[in-house]
């Protein structure tokens, strides 16, 4: 964890020059300063007219610590903690972006509306310090600087922080799963673990020549079968009859 500065770090530096035998290297240490911006505020070179700030006084540092760090030049001074924190207020209104970076929110607008455009305008504004009617003309294409915008990451613009960026995407997600607004799958969906691993009966191969097998014929097609005996039978029996008649 990072050590934490002191509050008003040069003025306190310049109490503990003007007040203690401490080393340069442990002012700075301890005021989180480099040990020659240290020494240019002891040659009146830095912070010139800087009053003093007592950190004894106020709570941040210890006489007995002081005493132990001019006994011993290695010893490191530690900052006290506050006793009481006080909670940060929130912030009121537009968030302000620097004039530099002001041309950039078009372009973290739009990168905004194709990316999650589940994400309300009054969100989005909040985020990136814009107006309503600007984030809906950009989202309507009726910008007047439309062919100019690029969508670009917003925290890699500079206008947000990814920690924010996660947020509102979060509770914009959060609140449309609670109204129940989850968009339908479309086209075809991934098969489970169980359906992938199952095993599978492999199909019966169609048969080729399943087409040129015969069929037996209709019983009107079948080919009449003759008798030789009746056959000649019968003709005998012409020829007889016929001798008679004459």
């Amino acid at each position: 964890m990072a050590q934490q500065q002191p509050l008003m770090p040069k003025a306190t530096a310049v109490w503990l020059i003007d007040n203690t035998s401490l080393t340069f290297d442990q002012i700075a240490d301890f005021c989180i300063l480099h040990p020659l911006e240290v020494k240019g505020i002891a040659d009146g070179d830095v912070a010139a007219g800087v009053r003093g700030l007592d950190p004894v006084t106020n709570g941040q540092l210890t006489r007995e610590e002081i005493e132990k760090a001019e006994a011993d030049d290695t010893h490191k001074m530690t900052l006290l903690k506050p006793k009481h924190q006080t909670p940060e207020k929130p912030r009121k209104g537009a968030k302000y972006t620097p004039l530099s970076k002001r041309q950039e929110r078009p372009n973290a607008i739009l990168w905004m509306v194709r990316n999650h455009p589940e994400v309300p305008a009054s969100q989005i504004a909040k985020l990136l310090g814009t107006t309503k009617p600007t984030i809906e003309a950009i989202r309507d294409r009726t910008h007047w600087n439309m062919a100019n915008i690029q969508p670009q990451d917003p925290v890699g613009l500079g206008l947000c922080k990814q920690s924010e960026l996660d947020m509102v995407v979060r509770k914009a997600a959060a609140k449309k799963a609670k109204l129940g607004e989850t968009a339908p799958a479309e086209g075809p969906t991934l098969q489970t673990a169980e359906e992938t691993l199952a095993p599978q009966t492999p199909a019966e191969p169609e048969d080729p020549f399943a087409s040129f097998t015969s069929t037996p014929a209709p019983e009107d097609d079948k080919e009449e079968v003759y008798d030789a005996d009746k056959v000649f039978g019968s003709l005998n029996d012409g020829g007889e009859d016929a001798e008679k008649a004459e």
